[in-house]
């Protein structure tokens, strides 16, 4: 009978062939100016925006849970068109790393590498006459990523979806000589409805336009295989879905096609459907991680990263 295999908890886990592990996870941190500031994000229960002091004791809280991955995004209030802030080199990120990296240089930190929280505009790139510029839009993510390899960061996390933008960072990282910062690829970036509670969360929202012109269409599975497959042959370290939930089937297609690292996003969209559901957030949070690692996903960015490390030493 296969019902000898579930006759309690300890054989179940003897035989489970998909498991999780909070070493597996990066936990996402939206960082502001200024001091003593930790607000909870209104889009996001139980999701803080911190200042860098404040920010000091959630990475400490989370090196006790075993959570030693953190996604560092900057939420900027001083923006133009050309989101100079991100690439300065008393930006908040930049501050951020070389903080952080001073106290805990055994955090693994990788920095969201993009202009939308940054520019006026509010899209991922320098808009000339009404369009994203892909050309000089390259430019400013290279110098953004040289300021964070500068800085001390981990890895670059280019999420612009622009061409070429892994191949154009890696290029300049090396020739800057910082061939030992990773990057990892927002490779596979849909165009989704999911990010809702993030735009909120970072200020990021498109202001004009929308962006459907860079951002992967969710009709097309091949050309998102195809995007991932460029990033990989560009130099990318980690390729990453995002978001994970509704695209599960191309977690798996592309597992099938890559040998390097898969990271899912699980989006601000599914956590805030879990946490705001009536259902019961703890095993529902359990089956949906459980599904993205089933997918084929190496490494899984969640804000549930905590969550999830208070309760693993007891499943």
């Amino acid at each position: 009978m296969l019902r000898r295999l579930r006759k309690n908890k300890h054989i179940i886990n003897l035989v489970s062939n998909v498991n999780l592990n909070v070493q597996n996870f990066i936990y996402p941190l939206f960082i502001v100016d200024g001091k003593n500031r930790k607000e909870e994000i209104p889009s996001m229960k139980g999701i803080f925006r911190f200042s860098i002091d404040k920010v000091m004791k959630e990475i400490e809280e989370c090196l006790n849970l075993g959570i030693t991955n953190f996604l560092l995004f900057g939420v900027e209030e001083r923006k133009d068109e050309l989101g100079t802030w991100a690439y300065r080199n008393d930006g908040i990120i930049p501050t951020a790393i070389k903080t952080i990296k001073e106290k805990f240089y055994e955090a693994v930190l990788f920095a969201d590498v993009c202009l939308c929280q940054y520019t006026a505009s509010g899209q991922c790139g320098v808009v000339v006459n009404d369009y994203v510029d892909n050309s000089k839009t390259l430019e400013l993510l290279n110098k953004i990523s040289i300021v964070y390899a500068q800085a001390g960061v981990d890895f670059v996390c280019p999420s612009s979806m622009m061409d070429f933008q892994v191949k154009s960072i890696r290029e300049a990282l090396d020739k800057n000589g910082y061939e030992n910062v990773g990057i990892m690829s927002y490779s596979t970036k849909f165009n989704s409805a999911f990010y809702g509670p993030f735009r909120i969360a970072a200020d990021s929202a498109p202001k004009i336009g929308d962006r459907s012109s860079y951002q992967l269409d969710y009709k097309n599975p091949n050309l998102a295989i195809l995007e991932t497959l460029k990033d990989v042959e560009e130099g990318a370290d980690i390729v990453m879905v995002k978001p994970a939930l509704a695209y599960l089937d191309i977690i798996s297609k592309i597992k099938e096609r890559i040998l390097i690292p898969l990271a899912a996003y699980n989006v601000s969209g599914e956590y805030t459907i879990i946490v705001n559901s009536q259902m019961d957030t703890e095993k529902l949070m359990l089956e949906v991680l459980l599904a993205i690692k089933r997918a084929g996903a190496d490494i899984i960015i969640s804000y549930f990263a905590k969550d999830f490390a208070k309760i693993q030493k007891i499943l």
